[in-house]
């Protein structure tokens, strides 16, 4: 009968091979000093380069290390379920394999544990190496999320905390296929702490999350977490809708005094503002039926093609 593991540490990986090594080495130095019992899953999202020869080698001579190859690439939030629906320990730990998550934080991670926190959380003060523009747009992205948000997020979270079983249980109970997990994470409440870390720069190899990948991730969040764009969107329909009888009593009064001009100003601003907003609604809307539509269709997260 196998033992539970203390510890399982969930690491989703895309085209990581340059750091898969290290990250290794810097994972069991850390472990070790918690329980000798523990497991360490590297999830592959579909990587194009060798990284999956490189965990196959790793587990090979590890029995703790478990690997987990998708059947393309499904996303990070998709390869990290797979990998937390592989754990099972006692307490799971999740985090990227770039090493500007610090494995050293993860024993201060599982001392909180002990002093009974079920969720453990991360706090990004700063980042090594990141641009203005990276620093300023995750600032304001987690303002704006809280104020549409009807659940509040802790700004500059990070996908990198410890979790007990039970949370982890509560957690993968939600099978949405738009996830956001730090605001899932949050959601299932329990007993929560943060830690804060100022995060290294990457070890080697360049971020995966491009603008686009960062555009997507906070749409879900807004989307998963706030149904306010569409009340606002009432909201302001029904502002222009008054403006609107407003103006038109306006304009039947002066028709009926003799004083309408023709004036191709009034009807262009009309046109342009109120087309302009019945096209941004439509699109509001659709983002949230395009996420029911990917919930009713009920296909998995993720496909295994291979483990090890």
């Amino acid at each position: 009968m196998d033992i539970q593991p203390v510890l399982s540490i969930v690491v989703p990986l895309f085209n990581e091979e340059p750091n898969l090594i290290p990250l290794y080495e810097k994972l069991t130095k850390i472990t070790n000093t918690i329980s000798n019992n523990y497991e360490i899953i590297f999830v592959d999202d579909g990587s194009t380069d060798t990284s999956f020869s490189i965990i196959k080698k790793i587990s090979s001579d590890d029995k703790h290390v478990k690997g987990i190859s998708l059947s393309r690439n499904f996303g990070h939030q998709a390869a990290l379920t797979a990998g937390l629906e592989s754990a099972k320990g006692k307490t799971v730990a999740m985090m990227d394999a770039d090493l500007q998550h610090p494995p050293e934080l993860i024993k201060e991670m599982y001392e909180l544990y002990l002093q009974g926190f079920d969720v453990v959380n991360t706090r990004r003060m700063e980042t090594k190496g990141n641009g203005y523009f990276k620093s300023i747009s995750s600032r304001w992205f987690y303002k704006f999320l809280n104020t549409l948000s009807d659940f509040p997020i802790e700004p500059s979270s990070a996908d990198f905390r410890l979790v007990s079983a039970k949370a982890l249980e509560a957690f993968l109970q939600m099978r949405e296929r738009n996830r956001f997990t730090r605001g899932m994470v949050n959601w299932v409440g329990f007993k929560q702490t943060y830690l804060s870390y100022t995060a290294s720069e990457r070890n080697a190899g360049s971020s995966k999350y491009t603008l686009k990948k960062m555009l997507s991730l906070g749409l879900n969040g807004i989307t998963a977490f706030s149904s306010k764009p569409l009340r606002m969107a009432f909201y302001v329909g029904l502002l222009i809708f008054l403006f609107g009888i407003i103006y038109a009593i306006y304009a039947i009064v002066e028709y009926f005094s003799g004083k309408t001009i023709p004036g191709w100003t009034s009807i262009l601003l009309s046109v342009l503002i109120i087309g302009g907003f019945q096209l941004l609604s439509l699109g509001i809307i659709g983002e949230y039926i395009a996420r029911i539509f990917n919930e009713v269709k009920a296909r998995p997260l993720y496909l295994i093609k291979e483990t090890t």
